[in-house]
């Protein structure tokens, strides 16, 4: 299955566009069917990637992000496409995304009675190889002498992932538009910084 087929539509060369005359209803009707029409595949675990992926991209999506807040007629559609896509997801969340290892001869990792109860990663899996790639290429697992079809592996099987060959969302990640393609990692500080603002706050507010 093609994974990128939602985000190849004329509905997302429309909204990369940034041409706010654009009237996007019948751009967005012909996206919604891309997706009632994807969910009929039999490749259910290729469906919930495309799904995904495009879910990614809508979340992340630059009208997110206007100086500002002021919402543009674009972004009412990429809220809308984005809501819709979700739905959709839960249409088929009952099946859990099975994919095959990165690499068959693997071994699993050993547990023990005393071991610590098993992760899991339930955001999105390109998100997951996002941060794989990040810590691999920060060199902080064993020195950096770790490869990462070795380090993929086992952080697959910490987080209680099966999922196949990371390379190829790596190849999604490369091609994103915007001036950083690392839209997880970027959330992550986002989100990690604004908590130490808010803990900043909170030690002044009781002093």
């Amino acid at each position: 299955m093609n994974y990128l087929i939602l985000t190849e539509t004329e509905f997302f060369g429309l909204i990369n566009g940034n041409d706010e005359t654009i009237n996007l209803n019948a751009a967005y009707g012909c996206f919604v069917k891309a997706v009632v029409e994807l969910l009929s595949d039999n490749d259910t675990d290729g469906v919930k990637i495309a799904l995904a992926y495009a879910e990614n991209e809508l979340e992340y999506h630059n009208t997110q992000y206007l100086a500002g807040g002021v919402k543009s007629h674009t972004d009412l559609f990429v809220r809308k496409a984005l809501s819709f896509v979700r739905k959709m997801q839960k249409q088929i969340s009952t099946n859990r995304l099975q994919v095959p290892p990165l690499s068959p001869s693997y071994p699993s990792l050993p547990s023990t009675a005393n071991s610590v109860p098993a992760l899991k990663w339930t955001g999105n899996a390109i998100d997951l190889v996002e941060m794989i790639y990040g810590i691999s290429e920060m060199g902080c697992i064993n020195d950096g002498e770790i490869p990462l079809k070795e380090l993929a592996p086992v952080l697959y099987s910490f987080f209680g992932v099966n999922s196949k060959d990371c390379y190829r969302f790596y190849t999604d990640i490369k091609r994103r538009k915007n001036d950083s393609r690392t839209y997880f990692l970027d959330r992550m500080q986002k989100k990690l910084n604004e908590k130490m603002q808010r803990d900043d706050e909170l030690e002044r507010m009781r002093r």
